[in-house]
């Protein structure tokens, strides 16, 4: 079964340590993804899938981009995402 992160100001019920191991997860997915160059571009709660034991797994790289070696940023000339 997988569960969808998504953002609302109420409290979500979970204890500390499982918020904790799921921002931890977010955040050790990002490292991968930019140490192999990948920048996901459009990183938000609808994007942040959740398995059973509450781990996270970053989806829609639809608007992602490989980075050539050696090049630290991209530029794009048009607004893609959501606001």
């Amino acid at each position: 079964m997988i569960f969808i992160f998504t953002y609302t100001d109420e409290p979500c019920g979970l204890q500390w340590q499982v918020c904790y191991k799921i921002i931890k997860g977010i955040c050790l997915g990002l490292q991968y993804l930019h140490e192999m160059n990948i920048i996901h571009l459009d990183l938000k709660p609808d994007n942040i899938l959740l398995d059973d034991d509450m781990m996270p797994k970053i989806a829609d790289f639809g608007l992602s981009r490989l980075l050539d070696e050696g090049k630290s940023r991209t530029i794009t000339q048009e607004i893609l995402g959501t606001r």
